[in-house]
């Protein structure tokens, strides 16, 4: 335990220190947030590519503080390529096509390094089913889907920072109770990261984490994920990292469901995401942020409820949370039709 609150700290205060080196890089290579379309919520040019600082948090705590084998050395060699990516993308745009690309073959290093989803379990049966090929097929999709999903809901100031700080102290929690320090170690840094980045990204922002940061976290909590929770022995292993990450998750399904209603690309960005309704119903960008810091917090702890409970007490409680997640998507209009006029991405 004192091995981990010291990996925390470390990452914190490598985080807090080189986040301003990281605003000062941005202005360096123009990359700039400038609000452009009626999606941004920002009124002024701001930095991004403030996930440098916790890319950087995060890799030098994990030499340091854990121990090298070959599925955490293909972990740090694909966040690097997905962090250079986003470093890129927060310069100048890249067409989704070769973000894409990028991200299968950092998916693939992974994989090859030993990182993979090998076994699914049946509902309320609880056995244990290999995928043999498809296997492959069902880790490519996750880490991209994972990946992604942080990204998408980075439209606030401090919004994707917190909840995915959220949501690693939760995946953290698990994984320590079902004894796996390591990855226990590596959630742990990757929350000090975000959360010595926190205070300059915050409202009012000081500056962004860009796609260097919500691509590089999602791709850790994907990837880490799957070597530790997906891996225990619960039998309902994959629910946890879902719930853990409900916000951006459930979001990301929303987005693509009220996409294909209106008929839309599931690639255009919209101002249809979750964010924006509480927006729309009258808070404040702080109100909407610490809203959904709440909403990732139940989330996060029904996480931590269903692995340590019986197999059926926990798919009740998940179609509960499903009823509950599905009516609140109908009651603030994330799933319906809509007439927000198109946005640029």
């Amino acid at each position: 335990m004192d091995k981990l609150l010291i990996s925390f700290f470390v990452a914190v205060a490598i985080s807090y220190i080189l986040t301003p080196y990281a605003k000062r890089f941005a202005y360096k290579v123009g990359a700039i947030d400038v609000p452009k379309d009626e999606r941004r919520v920002h009124t002024v040019p701001i930095p991004r590519m403030g996930g440098l600082a916790i890319f950087l948090a995060f890799t030098i705590t994990t030499l340091f503080m854990a121990e090298l084998d070959k599925s955490l050395v293909g972990i740090l060699i694909g966040a690097t390529l997905i962090a250079i990516m986003g470093m890129l993308d927060d310069i100048k745009p890249i067409s989704a096509k070769y973000k894409l690309l990028v991200q299968f073959i950092a998916a693939m290093i992974v994989i090859y390094s030993g990182v993979k989803i090998e076994y699914m379990s049946i509902p309320f049966v609880g056995e244990w089913v290999p995928l043999g090929k498809l296997s492959f097929f069902i880790t490519v999709f996750w880490i991209i889907g994972i990946t992604n999903t942080v990204n998408l809901i980075d439209g606030l100031d401090g919004l994707a920072a917190g909840v995915s700080v959220i949501a690693s102290l939760t995946l953290a929690y698990v994984a320590y109770a079902n004894n796996q320090p390591t990855v226990a170690m590596l959630l742990i840094i990757l929350a000090g990261g975000a959360v010595g980045f926190l205070p300059y990204n915050f409202n009012p922002a000081q500056i962004f984490m860009g796609d260097t940061g919500s691509l590089l976290i999602g791709f850790l909590l994907a990837t880490v994920s799957i070597q530790g929770v997906i891996k225990s022995a619960t039998t309902i292993a994959v629910a946890i990292p879902v719930l853990a990450l409900g916000v951006p998750v459930f979001d990301t399904a929303f987005a693509i469901t009220r996409r294909l209603v209106n008929g839309r690309p599931i690639m255009e960005a919209d101002k249809g995401h979750l964010h924006h309704r509480l927006l729309e119903q009258g808070l404040s960008q702080k109100q909407t942020v610490l809203v959904l810091y709440f909403i990732s917090a139940l989330l996060g702890g029904s996480a931590v409820f269903i692995s340590d409970t019986s197999v059926t007490t926990a798919y009740l409680f998940l179609l509960t949370v499903a009823f509950v997640v599905i009516f609140g998507a109908f009651r603030f209009g994330l799933v319906t039709k809509s007439s927000h006029r198109k946005a640029n991405m």
